[in-house]
């Protein structure tokens, strides 16, 4: 059995506290008799059991003030363990303009555990620290499935036949507006991909609408550190370095599936990837997605995923880092960072513990790093035909060029970089 000793973040106030309740906390002792803020986002998938109001909710509302509003309201009650929006942030210079931040905060009050990494998926402990145990004043609202318009209540009793989805503070944030995101708190499901709560997460995105607001996954094996269902989601008010990487097509037989879906692969970034785009609607491309994502979870395969551009782009993430650090295959330079490559860093959002590393980051080291966070070539190329047979996907045989195969490369690379969602001159204030 692979172990490596870890510091997990803490995510909650009461994540070192001993089982129990005593409070008001997100368990079956006092959930399901509480009443919580209710967004009910435009689906038709359920409806909640309140009568929606007449009108509708400006534009910004889900995003500015659910989102942003509340979690600043909660960082004036002190509910953070520090203020993340003073932490300094640069874009380090190069090409692919990596984000730094130093998170000194980030890397204090944890406690020790043995982290077993081989093992994506793994049964749900209700020993350990697990989100039923968070006290509901971290919770933001409940987010729900309506009907044809977006609804807000902001007291709406929980319904004990339906297992509420929750929008959450985290305590250790990355980044301003860090929210967990818990789908069906109360089933305690493990950390594993699921149909319905990967089409959840797509509809936090579309709901946000703002290509600066991101959500993210990281499996078990990949740095979850909570084995209890989670996607997290913050707002960076600038392009991802791997948002603006250019992606190839791949060419798919279409004969073998009638969706829309779009799969690329991306180019000139140090982690291998997947890219998923297009689909006739939001279900169609969250059903692609968590067909690949559950065939990487039963295949053993370490992943994230990034969910970008309002929902509307996938990237997919198979990795192998916390292999590499279990069997010593890793530099001690980049070990002696404590830097854990999860999905924001491998995106390239760069959290730095420790002062040296943020005054010394440069891009010839942010590269090192997520390189190390790469599947190789050889494996990139196994996994993916691992996920194209599980999503009923067949790529078609490339045809034999008479051009330079460097020269193709490149020019299939230019047509197929997607135009940036983001408008130009976005800065990093500090």
């Amino acid at each position: 059995m692979l172990t490596i000793k870890r510091v997990p973040t803490v995510l909650s106030n009461y994540q070192e506290d001993a089982a129990g309740c005593g409070r008001n906390c997100l368990g079956n002792c006092c959930l399901p008799v509480s009443k919580l803020p209710l967004y009910a986002f435009r689906s038709e998938v359920r409806s909640p059991t309140t009568t929606a109001p007449h009108g509708e909710l400006p534009a910004d509302f889900f995003l500015n003030t659910l989102i942003l509003g509340q979690w600043e309201g909660r960082m004036s009650r002190g509910l953070f363990r520090y203020d993340v929006t003073a932490s300094e942030t640069k874009v380090i210079p190069g090409k692919h303009g990596f984000a730094a931040q130093l998170n000194e905060g980030r890397h204090l009050k944890k406690r020790p555990t043995e982290f077993r990494v081989d093992r994506v998926l793994q049964p749900f402990d209700a020993n350990k620290f697990n989100f039923t145990k968070v006290g509901q004043e971290e919770v933001l609202f409940r987010f729900e499935a309506g009907e044809d318009k977006a609804c807000f209540f902001e007291s709406a009793s929980v319904d004990g036949s339906i297992p509420p989805n929750v929008v959450a503070i985290n305590v250790s944030p990355i980044e301003y507006g860090h929210v967990l995101l818990i789908p069906r708190v109360l089933e305690c499901l493990p950390q594993r991909i699921d149909p319905e709560s990967f089409s959840l997460a797509l509809h936090m995105a579309a709901e946000a609408g703002s290509p600066y607001f991101r959500v993210g996954y990281n499996s078990l094996g990949a740095f979850a550190t909570i084995n209890h269902l989670h996607f997290q989601a913050y707002y960076f008010g600038m392009p991802f370095p791997v948002e603006k990487a250019p992606t190839q097509t791949i060419s798919i037989v279409k004969s073998i599936t009638n969706n829309c879906v779009k799969v690329s692969r991306l180019l000139e970034y140090p982690v291998r990837a997947l890219v998923y785009e297009g689909g006739i609607s939001l279900k169609e491309l969250a059903d692609v997605v968590t067909k690949a994502c559950i065939c990487l979870q039963e295949n053993n395969i370490p992943f994230n995923v990034l969910i970008s551009d309002c929902g509307r782009k996938i990237f997919l993430f198979p990795q192998c880092y916390a292999e590499k650090q279990a069997l010593g295959e890793v530099s001690q330079e980049l070990l002696d960072t404590q830097v854990n490559p999860a999905v924001w860093e491998i995106s390239g959002h760069m959290v730095l513990k420790r002062r040296k590393d943020y005054d010394e980051a440069t891009e010839d080291y942010a590269w090192r790093l997520l390189a190390e966070v790469s599947l190789s070539e050889e494996r990139f190329q196994e996994v993916k035909s691992y996920i194209f047979e599980a999503t009923l996907m067949a790529e078609a045989e490339a045809p034999a060029a008479d051009t330079n195969p460097k020269e193709e490369i490149a020019a299939q690379s230019i047509t197929a970089m997607s135009p940036a969602p983001f408008p130009d001159g976005c800065l990093v204030l500090q």
